[in-house]
Formats: structure tokens, C-alpha cells, sequence
């Protein structure tokens, strides 16, 4: 079996260490010749319109080729090379063909309507019924119904947006390694802590340079950037982190052209499917109804946000003046001056709560709470990894029966896209008499241990780790045993945060924190005191940071839904509109954020960013619900299980919102919880 193609063996975990660049042609054009095979199968008139004769053998070979093609672009984000990168970048074009044909297959929309309209669409379960309705819905947003000529323009544009995506993460990618900051004279970074410097000491010696190095990857850029003295540092590696990817930087890394013509080609595939914007297309699928929805969501919130965010950035701007001699306070200057007045005002600093988030200690504490509240049981386990510092983990039941398995890997390096993400390995499903457990990946870019010193994290990773492996309960706990609806599949993209989200809620919680914190050098647990003061501290500047969350999904949206992608004003005009509403802290006008807002233009958010809070309403009102009946109510965690986790895509996320709350959301609670009620 071994000596087969390692991405076209299904018998279980991806053979991460025996697959190579080589192997992907050969496998993908393989399966999508038997993918082929199998459609024209069944679109024949002898094949029944019904759930065991079409939809179960088209599930069957696509999730084969979405097993096989997952793990080469999960190898693509986490360990990049050219020879990967020019195998998914040559293999990419076939896989949107062939969706593209699958979505655009006439035959098979009327088999699914067929379905839709026999006396056996009654006697199917729930979730199957609604992977039958996903599918009529997607065969329309496909392209289904158009006449050829558009069918053929509509395919093109698939292919090329896929194409540029990737184009523009593999830009931001490069232009974010293609920076490096040294510095030779140790007094120059006066302030920084002390891991930090060691961490830029290494990487220095590993460029067999002196000094010290600094990058723009968030274990370097973010503490640089909190606690550097050195103003002057501070200004070039800001100006370096947001002009990446744009006209200041190398010309063959600039995602300026890639904007306009993604933009464009939205815009048209939306007007051939008959929808007047992108935004329209986005929103049929969600769970909010129409853009003008989200628009005034998003301004609701600003307008309750925006008076705690002008008190926030008077209270930085005051500090900085008249503390820290920054008559004028840059964007430079923000999260310095921001760190400063924090650790004046609470009397604490990140550096000091994060000895105290070691990440042993830390990935144990949250193992115990999620054993906890869900009944569960997580096990260190076995399986071939892209990376030494990759592990890997099982979940079983109160029983011992398998339920998941997920892959950790934790650091940042350069062969890695930037950010944190869940994706899934394998999902779910039930095959015959056998059940096929599902997989997931958990992805982080935090600070790689030093020496023989550990990994800390602070408290802001800590909630990201958290955050992620909210994403995997959702994919592994659920009990759907159909793919179509299992886990996250099916989910409406603006309901998919909120387990992530929730999870968050919990690392605020001193129960939890008290037994996952442990001092890298005494041992000592965190103390009361500190924790007290990181309470005390959770919401400050909540402001500024809301309305900044706003400003993106204001852009995202107005971007996709009112702007024209042909007409004379740029997206840097639109975003310089938008901030001078919503923004209290201004960018200089070299600021390209947009050029590496990857979200939206390469991470399937586009017209979607709004979904980080829409779903943090949902979140903060389930928690209200653990806050009711103790932090650690097995009772809570258990319903949340049943009602939400369990249940994958298989019906409504507002249904399954109700069933655990047992009632509709409200945004209370998500504004209590950010310190922004009149009290």
C-alpha cells in the first residue's frame, strides 16, 4: 500500500512525511478523471434520482479528491517552497475547472431537483434533506442556469479569481519575508523584553549576521512594535508591515493590480448570475438576509462604539503627552504608548502575565476545561507530521470511544502563512457500517521556545489558541453523518465563529486560568492580584478596538456591495472615507492595509468579514447562559454540545442558537462583556 501515490491513500491520516511535490500532478489528475468518470455515470437517464444511486457516490469521489487536494493546500500554508508552490499553482486551475463543471452540470441540478420533488425527499433525515436544498441553492450560485456562452465567461472567472487569491497570500507571504530589521548596537533596543531579544539574537545567528534580527512576523513585529523606546526602529518597521504588498515594496510582490481585478471579476460573475453586487452573492448563504442589513448592524455598533473609542484614544493621547514627551501620537506610536499606559494604569505588562502562560502548562489547562464542561477526554497520539514541532492529539469520550483527532502546530516560521486557522483533515461520516472520525488541523504562529526555556504565550495567544480550538470541537464533536452537514460543513459563514468565539470567554475566567498558569521559572500559579488587574484591564481601549474591527467590515462590505470596481475612486479612497466616520486613530496616507487584507481577498471573507461580529453577538449571549449557571456547569457545556456543536450545518445556526438559549440573540451581553454599557 506504502508504495502507492501517498496523496491517493484514503486508508487513513495523510502521509504528510512521504508526500511530496512530485506526487501532486499525478494524484489530482487521477481523481478527477475518475471524478469525471463517475458525474457522467450518474447523470445518466438509467441512474435514479435518489439519495443511495447519485448523491452518496458523487459524496464518495468528491471527498476523495477533497481529502487529496486539503493536504496540498495545507502543506502550501505551512511549509511553502517553490517546488510546492509551483505544483499547487500548476494543479489549482484544474480543481476550480472541475467544481466549476460539477456546479455548472445541468443534468445533475435536475437529478437534485428530482430528488427534491420525490415522495422519498419526505423519508430523508433532516441533514440530508438539507444537503439536498445546499445543493439546488449552490447549482444556482454556480452558474447552473445560465446559457452556455455565459457558463464558459463564468468558469473563466472562477479560474482566474482562484488564481489570484492564491497570488495574492503568496504576495503578502513574500513581501513579509522579503523584511528584515537588524540592529547591532545593543542599546537601540532599550525596552524590548528579554525573550524577544534572545528570539532576534538566534534568528541573527542563524542569517550568520551579528546583532540582531527582526521581521515582520507577529512573534517579532507585535512585542517590537509594544515595547521598543527606540522611536525611530519603531516607524520603519511600521511603515515596513503596512506597506507590504504594495507599490513601496518589490514591484513583483505588489497586490495593487490584484485588488482591482479581483473586485471586477466579482462584480461581473455577480451580474451573470443575475445579483446587481458581489455582496448580494455573498449574503445567500448566510444567515444575514440582504447588505443593507449588515450595513446597519455594523453602523449600530459603531454608533454605540464610537464614544468609548474618542474617550480611548484622548486617554492614550493625554498619556503619551504628557508621560511619554509624544506631543504628536503616530500610528508608530500606538501600541507602545498603548502598552505604557496600560502597565501605569493596572500596574502590569503582557511580558509579565505572559511567564505565566507556559505552553505545556497551558495546552493542559484547556485540555481540563473542555474535558470538563463537555465530558471529553484528550490523549496525546501518533500520526507522520510536515514538522518536528507538529503534535498531534485524539478526544474520546467519557467511554473511550474515538470521536477526533487534530494536529497542533503551534510556531510561526517563514514557510508560513501568517495567522491562526482550523482546517479540516478529514470530516465525519458514516461509511456502511464503519464510522469515519473526523481530523482537524490547528494552526498558530506563535514564538518557538528559546534554548531550553519554554514557549510562552501571552494572554492574547492564549485566547487565540483557545479561539482555534473552538473551531475544532465544532468540526470533531459533531454527531451528522453526512458530510455535507457534518461538523462545520454547511454552516452559515456568519454563524461559524461563534463556537471559536465562545471559547474565548473562558480564558477570563479565574477558574480556568488558575489551572492553566504556572510561572516559567518559580512554578507559581498566576496570582490572584495579577489576575485581578488583567480583569480590571480586559476591556481597556475596547473601543478602539471595536471600531477598528468595524472599519475593516465596513470597507469589506461597502467594497462588495456599492462601490464600483470601474469607476474613478480607488479602495484607498473608500477606506480613507470610512475611517474618517468610524476611525478614531488615523493612518499616515502610505498605510496600504488593504493590500494585505487577506480575509477578504484570499481567505473566502469577502462581503463576510462582518461575520466576526455578528457571530460575537451569538457568542456572548450563549455565554451568558454559563455566567447564569457557573463557569464550569457540565449542564451548559453539555447542551451546547447537544445543540450546537453536535449539529453541524444540519439545520438553521439561528434554530440551533435558539434550542440552547431558548430564545433569540440580542447584542447585550457582547456589549457588556466589552465595557460599553451606560453603567
Amino acid at each position: 500500500m506504502n508504495d502507492i501515490n501517498p496523496l491517493l491513500d484514503f486508508t487513513g491520516l495523510p502521509r504528510f512525511a512521504a508526500i511530496r511535490a512530485e506526487h501532486v500532478a499525478s494524484a489530482i489528475d487521477r481523481l478527477l478523471e475518475e471524478n469525471r468518470a463517475c458525474v457522467d455515470k450518474l447523470t445518466q437517464a438509467e441512474t435514479p434520482a435518489t439519495w443511495a444511486a447519485f448523491v452518496s457516490p458523487l459524496e464518495d469521489a468528491n471527498e476523495r479528491l477533497a481529502r487529496a487536494w486539503g493536504a496540498v493546500g495545507h502543506l502550501h500554508g505551512v511549509l511553502d517552497s517553490p517546488e510546492l508552490r509551483a505544483a499547487y499553482n500548476a494543479n489549482q486551475p484544474k480543481i476550480v475547472q472541475y467544481y466549476t463543471e460539477l456546479g455548472q452540470n445541468l443534468k445533475l441540478f435536475e437529478k437534485y431537483k428530482v430528488l427534491r420533488a420525490a415522495p422519498e425527499f419526505a423519508a430523508l433525515s433532516p441533514a440530508q434533506r438539507r444537503i439536498v436544498e445546499n445543493e439546488i441553492r449552490d447549482f444556482r450560485l454556480s452558474g447552473a442556469e445560465l446559457s452556455q456562452d455565459k457558463k464558459l465567461r463564468f468558469a473563466a472567472i472562477s479560474e482566474e479569481l482562484a488564481q489570484l487569491s492564491t497570488k495574492f497570500s503568496e504576495n503578502v507571504l513574500d513581501a513579509t519575508n522579503a523584511f528584515s530589521l537588524y540592529v547591532e548596537d545593543r542599546s537601540e533596543l532599550a525596552g524590548i523584553p528579554n525573550d524577544v531579544i534572545e528570539a532576534a539574537r538566534t534568528a541573527a545567528d542563524k542569517d550568520g549576521k551579528p546583532g540582531w534580527k527582526f521581521s515582520l512576523q507577529a512573534p517579532s513585529y507585535v512585542p517590537f512594535m509594544q515595547y521598543a523606546e527606540n522611536r525611530g526602529l519603531r516607524e520603519q518597521l511600521y511603515r515596513a508591515y503596512v506597506t507590504r504588498a504594495s507599490e513601496f515594496g518589490k514591484p513583483e510582490f505588489d497586490n495593487t493590480s490584484l485588488i482591482t481585478r479581483i473586485l471586477r471579476l466579482h462584480h461581473e460573475a455577480a451580474q451573470l448570475l443575475g445579483y446587481a453586487n458581489h455582496a448580494e452573492v455573498s449574503l445567500v448563504p448566510k444567515m444575514a438576509q440582504t447588505p443593507q442589513q449588515v450595513l446597519e448592524f455594523l453602523e449600530d455598533l459603531a454608533a454605540k462604539a464610537l464614544p468609548f473609542a474618542r474617550k480611548d484614544y484622548a486617554e492614550l493621547s493625554s498619556f503619551a503627552a504628557t508621560e511619554l514627551g509624544l506631543a504628536q501620537l503616530e500610528a508608530w506610536d500606538l501600541a507602545y504608548a498603548s502598552e505604557r499606559l496600560r502597565a501605569a494604569r493596572y500596574a502590569f505588562s503582557d511580558q509579565e502575565v505572559k511567564q505565566y502562560f507556559p505552553e505545556a502548562k497551558v495546552m493542559q489547562g484547556m485540555f481540563r476545561l473542555v474535558e470538563s464542561i463537555f465530558d471529553l477526554r484528550i490523549q496525546p497520539d501518533q500520526a507522520e507530521t510536515w514538522d518536528p514541532a507538529v503534535r498531534f492529539f485524539r478526544i474520546n469520550d467519557a467511554e473511550g470511544k474515538l470521536l477526533g483527532q487534530f494536529y497542533l502546530d503551534p510556531y510561526a516560521r517563514d514557510t508560513k502563512r501568517g495567522g491562526a486557522w482550523m482546517d479540516e483533515a478529514i470530516s465525519r461520516r458514516r461509511l456502511d457500517a464503519r464510522l469515519q472520525t473526523p481530523v482537524a488541523y490547528l494552526t498558530c504562529n506563535f514564538s518557538a521556545p528559546v534554548g531550553d526555556k519554554p514557549a510562552l504565550f501571552t494572554h492574547d495567544e492564549v485566547l487565540t489558541l483557545f479561539h482555534e480550538f473552538g473551531h475544532g470541537l465544532h468540526h470533531m464533536l459533531t454527531r451528522v453523518d453526512y458530510i455535507g452537514v457534518s461538523g462545520i460543513h454547511g454552516v452559515e459563514w456568519d454563524a461559524v465563529e461563534l463556537p471559536s468565539q465562545f471559547m474565548e470567554n473562558f480564558c477570563w475566567e479565574w477558574e480556568v486560568l488558575a489551572h492553566m498558569s504556572a510561572h516559567a521559572d518559580s512554578g507559581i500559579a498566576l496570582p490572584r492580584p495579577l489576575y485581578d488587574k488583567m480583569l480590571a484591564a480586559k476591556n481597556f481601549q475596547s473601543g478602539m478596538q471595536t471600531v477598528r474591527q468595524l472599519e475593516f467590515a465596513l470597507f469589506d462590505m461597502h467594497l462588495h456591495y456599492d462601490f464600483d470596481p470601474t469607476g474613478a475612486k480607488s479602495p484607498q479612497q473608500l477606506l480613507d472615507e470610512i475611517r474618517s466616520r468610524v476611525a478614531v486613530a488615523v493612518p499616515p496616507a502610505y498605510n496600504r492595509f488593504q493590500n494585505n487584507f487577506s480575509h477578504i481577498f484570499a481567505g473566502g471573507y469577502s462581503a463576510g468579514y462582518y461575520s466576526y461580529k455578528w457571530a460575537e453577538v451569538l457568542s456572548a449571549d450563549a455565554y451568558s447562559l454559563f455566567e447564569e449557571n457557573g463557569v464550569l456547569d457540565g449542564g451548559s457545556g453539555q447542551r451546547f454540545r447537544d445543540e450546537v456543536l453536535a449539529v453541524g450545518g444540519s439545520r438553521p445556526a439561528l434554530e440551533s442558537f435558539k434550542a440552547f438559549r431558548g430564545r433569540e440573540p440580542n447584542v447585550d451581553a457582547l456589549l457588556r462583556h466589552s465595557g460599553m454599557t451606560a453603567a
